[in-house]
């Protein structure tokens, strides 16, 4: 294996491990918004507007998961 070689396999272990990085970071994201979720109906607060963003916030993540995810298909 040549040097380039082996310097392009390093750069896509790098990219590779950037992307699930990512992906962990918004999976976790993900699960704090849950937590809060969920603590708001539990208490049965009325805080329709905050709700909406951590589902909004959800959707997006999943989106972004979803993208980065297909980058590693490739």
């Amino acid at each position: 294996m040549s040097e380039d070689e082996k310097d392009e396999l390093i750069d896509a272990q790098k990219q590779v491990i950037g992307i699930l990085f990512e992906v962990i970071k918004r999976l976790q994201v993900n699960n704090d918004l849950d937590e809060e979720y969920f603590q708001i109906i539990s208490k049965g607060e009325k805080n329709d507007i905050r709700i909406k963003e951590i589902q909004n916030e959800r959707t997006e993540n999943a989106k972004i998961v979803g993208r980065l995810l297909e980058k590693l298909e490739t």
